[in-house]
């Protein structure tokens, strides 16, 4: 089963990456009516947040800049930047490289227990595994939130 969950995340990081090909730089930045915020920070957030659920899963370092935390965990959004976000490149970059990661893991991996359990509101995962599951469906979600930005956009 576990050997599912990280094919299942390299087929929609695959998915995400693929659906940023036919967006321009501008694109990125479009604030549809209705939305708190845009494709690059959607982008960005996933990045954020997979980083962070590794970090916590498997004790990895991170591997974003600091500066991510501040343009893309949640509550953030572009109106309040001061920082020059990453580039569409510079994203999808950061995508590809967490992408060839998760050919990293293993089923021990994922099966193994959290130092502490992470809580979420009412959810509790306790190890590796569930929680990384959870940033699939975290990441699925925001790419739902990005084909309906792209759709008005365009």
């Amino acid at each position: 089963m576990t050997q599912s969950i990280i094919n299942t995340g390299k087929v929609l990081r695959q998915i995400v990456i693929g659906r940023l090909q036919d967006v321009s730089e501008s694109q990125m930045d479009i604030q549809p009516e209705g939305f708190h915020n845009t494709v690059r920070w959607n982008v960005g957030h996933m990045v954020y947040w997979l980083d962070k659920f590794a970090s916590l899963s498997f004790s990895s370092q991170s591997a974003i800049p600091a500066q991510y935390e501040i343009l893309f965990n949640s509550g953030t959004k572009p109106s309040n930047w001061t920082l020059t976000p990453p580039t569409k490149d510079e994203l999808i970059a950061m995508l590809t490289e967490q992408l060839s990661r998760f050919s990293e893991l293993t089923s021990e991996m994922l099966e193994q227990r959290l130092i502490s359990p992470f809580e979420m509101g009412p959810f509790q995962f306790v190890t590796a595994g569930e929680l990384f599951n959870f940033a699939l469906i975290h990441e699925a979600l925001h790419l739902g939130v990005i084909s309906s930005q792209l759709k008005l956009i365009k």
